[in-house]
Order: structure tokens, then sequence, then C-alpha cells
């Protein structure tokens, strides 16, 4: 059955995922492509769909997990926020995991997105944040030194630098994000537990003080269905 119809594919797979219990394994790709008749390329491609509606997961060295649909995180981009002020205003509970806080030197990409020297001392900021305990974003700030200390990320820190800057007083003006889909690197795909090459929404951003000063550059993973991204433009001419 080569010539297998892929619309009737990702039917098939919609019922098998109804039919099994959230957190349940399905079956190996093997068996799953021989079962359905088709090339185990052709299995990996009908299920990214329902990858990114976030009704399965797939772990490094563990197989494919059928989820209970999350709500997503619903937000428009015309206004910065953190996640957690997102999931606050939807009444949902986002908690904080694998947080790593480090000093390290700027590299040619970092030293030209914050406008330093190659070399210069920076902190990084990297942790997943979870909704009903699964991974749904991984997030990397980086900013110049003597921004954020090592003692700003105390106990309380809930995962947001945005909110730690906002709460002190200091003057942000703008933010630029350039916005693109890609495939998880291998540090994302672990922290993530998801697979190498999995497609997910990526952030690139600016942050930008009262003076034009770039004070921090993060990089933000998202996975695809848990999150609902908006854009509220003016018609032009009006």
């Amino acid at each position: 059955m080569s010539n297998f119809p892929f619309q009737r594919l990702q039917v098939d797979l919609a019922g098998l995922i109804a039919r099994t219990p959230a957190g349940q394994r399905l079956p190996s790709e093997p068996v799953l492509a021989k079962q359905l008749g088709v090339s185990r390329a052709t299995l990996r491609d009908a299920m990214r769909t329902f990858e990114t509606q976030g009704l399965i997961r797939r772990r490094q060295g563990s197989g494919t997990f059928v989820v209970g649909k999350l709500q997503a995180l619903d937000s428009g981009l015309e206004v910065l926020e953190s996640l957690e002020t997102m999931a606050k205003r939807l009444n949902l509970e986002i908690t904080l995991s694998n947080l790593s806080v480090e000093q390290v030197a700027a590299d040619q990409n970092i030293a030209t997105n914050l406008n330093l020297d190659v070399g210069a001392t920076l902190l990084r900021v990297r942790r997943v944040i979870r909704a009903d305990g699964r991974p749904v974003a991984y997030l990397v700030d980086t900013l110049p030194e003597g921004v954020l200390n090592l003692d700003d990320l105390d106990g309380d820190f809930r995962g947001s630098v945005l909110d730690i800057l906002l709460e002190r007083g200091d003057a942000l003006k703008t933010s630029r994000a350039d916005i693109s889909a890609l495939g998880a690197t291998a540090e994302v795909a672990k922290a993530l537990e998801i697979q190498r090459g999995d497609v997910l929404l990526n952030f690139s951003a600016q942050l930008f003080d009262g003076n034009g000063k770039i004070v921090d550059y993060s990089l933000s993973y998202f996975i695809p269905g848990y999150f609902h991204f908006h854009v509220v433009r003016r018609v032009g001419g009006n």
C-alpha cells in the first residue's frame, strides 16, 4: 500500500490517538508503520501534525506518548509580557525547571546581538517552563554584565527575567523579535523532552532600555500546540 493516501493516514492516526488514554505510549514507529502500510518517513510526517497540536509527545529513547489536551497560552504580540503574566491572565499554572545560571564570554553571534565586544562577560539564564507538568517552552536570556546579578535570581525566581527588570523599575522601552519555525537542536530537544529536529516556534529578541541600549538578548523555543500567538493590525490608510 505504498500509495496509501496521506489524508486517510492522518484520519487513522487521529482515531488511534483518540482511543489511547493520556499518558500511554503508542506502538513503536516500525510496528505502527507496518500496521498502517506506510514507510517510517511518511508516518513521521503525518505524526508531526499531531505533535504541533500538542496531542502527542515524542520522548528521546522512550517512544511516542499520548497527552491530554492543554489549554493553549493565548496572547497578542503587540505588548511584550512574560509567560507567567499570560498564564495568570488565563488562570493557568506554570512551573519552572532545569534552571541554569552561569557567566559566559560573548561569542561573535551574542556580541553582535548585544552590541558588545567578543569576549565580554555575560550572564546566561536557561530554564524550562512547564504547564501541567509538561515542558512547553525553553527560554534562554543572555544579559550584559551588571544588568542582573546572581543574587537577583534567588529562590523566588519564577522564570521571567523580564518581570524582574520591570518589578525593580528598569526603564525598558522596546523589544524587537524575529519569529521563525526551526528544528530543535540536541540541547533544546533534551530540555523539552522531544526529538532532535522536531519543529518549534522560535523568538529571537533584543530588549532595549530608554537610551537604546540592549539589556537582554533572548531565545525562546515554544512547542506548537501549547501556544496561540496573534497580532492585531491596523488596516492600511486608517
